[in-house]
């Protein structure tokens, strides 16, 4: 079997690495803290949240904060799930006591109960605040409930005002350890990093970066040692194309891995690996270039050939991107759509294949 899985929820013999961060999870999740995720999209955050909770002998709730469509459909997704936590009887009676009695109705294929809370303008917000505040009731300071909120910073898509409505409440909490993860760095960064946001100081903030080199070689290469001797050059070569990015050291190896099973080994593995890749979304990529400006084509242009600094007088100057003002503004929107992310000082196009689809477009 392909030993290396992508695109969906990574766990059991799949899930690597991240040791100091589940420590650090779950040393919170026993604590009386809470904690805020950063991390680019595809670094494994949703997995190893998943992965904590699952390890740990307190109730949890974890929501994708991306579903949710208003203010309400978020007290009734939390709901919703706070049902399979808790006993139907028990919460029978104090559903009755919130302000707007939510209608509750049983699946019958999945046997679930289904959620929905009408409220007017005026009272919108009385669904949310009952039912966190029936979550922290149903929780105690010696077992405390896990609130889990990924992709948090889709609050503001929801309401602009979400983030104070929900500090107000979450502050009287006691019971309750929220972890509130996002992939949005420059969002997430102003709700929690912000001495003017409400959100400031809430939590502590660990920041998810690429796994290290030497600990992915291992891994790379126990199990590729199944099918060849040269695994050791096949780590290698990956990870010089993925920068130990891990889902797309994930991607890149699963490829290899069947081209090695099917036609055994060769030295250029690792470039028909990328070559299927490159080929299996070029639609995707396609369609992803055609939503961009000018402005930022050139930019994306310029970071995919070259190791110059976007900022730089060069790279405006080689590339005719303008001002770096206007590079500047390129940037914060690639970064927003999770194109273009952030390591201390320098900017990287977060996608290794989205580089090498842009030049392979451009020399045809």
């Amino acid at each position: 079997m392909n030993p290396f899985k992508f695109g969906t929820i990574v766990d059991g013999p799949f899930f690597f690495n991240r040791t100091k961060e589940l420590q650090r999870i779950k040393a919170v999740i026993n604590s009386e803290n809470h904690l805020t995720i950063i991390s680019p999209r595809r670094y494994g955050k949703t997995s190893l949240i998943k992965k904590a909770l699952s390890e740990s002998s307190n109730r949890h709730i974890f929501l994708d904060m991306q579903i949710i469509l208003t203010v309400e459909d978020f007290a009734a997704q939390l709901l919703k799930r706070v049902y399979r936590i808790s006993p139907f009887s028990k919460l029978k009676n104090m559903v009755k006591s919130f302000r707007i009695i939510p209608s509750l109705v049983i699946n019958p294929s999945t046997g679930e109960i289904d959620v929905n809370f009408k409220a007017d303008e005026k009272s919108s917000g009385y669904p949310l605040e009952d039912v966190l505040n029936l979550i922290e009731k149903l929780g105690s300071e010696k077992k405390r409930i896990i609130v889990a909120l990924d992709e948090f910073q889709d609050i503001f898509r929801i309401d602009k005002t979400l983030d104070r409505i929900l500090r107000s409440i979450m502050q009287n909490h006691k019971n309750i350890n929220y972890i509130l993860a996002g992939s949005s760095e420059s969002m997430m960064r102003e709700i929690f990093e912000n001495k003017k946001s409400p959100f400031y100081h809430f939590a502590s903030v660990m920041h998810l970066k690429v796994l290290p080199e030497k600990d992915f070689s291992v891994f790379l290469e126990e199990r590729f040692g199944e099918l060849t001797e040269h695994s050791d050059q096949l780590s290698s070569n990956i990870l010089q194309v993925t920068g130990c990015h891990p889902y797309y050291t994930q991607q890149l190896s699963s490829f290899a891995w069947d081209i090695l099973n099917r036609d055994g080994y060769s030295e250029d593995i690792i470039t028909k690996a990328v070559e299927e890749i490159l080929q299996n979304n070029d639609n995707n990529y396609e369609r992803l270039w055609q939503g961009f400006n000018r402005t930022d084509m050139k930019v994306l242009t310029g970071m995919s050939a070259s190791n110059l600094e976007p900022l730089s007088n060069e790279f405006s100057s080689i590339y005719n991107v303008g001002a770096s003002s206007t590079v500047y503004s390129s940037l914060q929107r690639l970064m927003q759509k999770g194109i273009v992310v952030k390591d201390n000082r320098s900017y990287t196009i977060d996608d290794p294949f989205l580089k090498k689809w842009i030049m392979m477009r451009r020399e045809r």
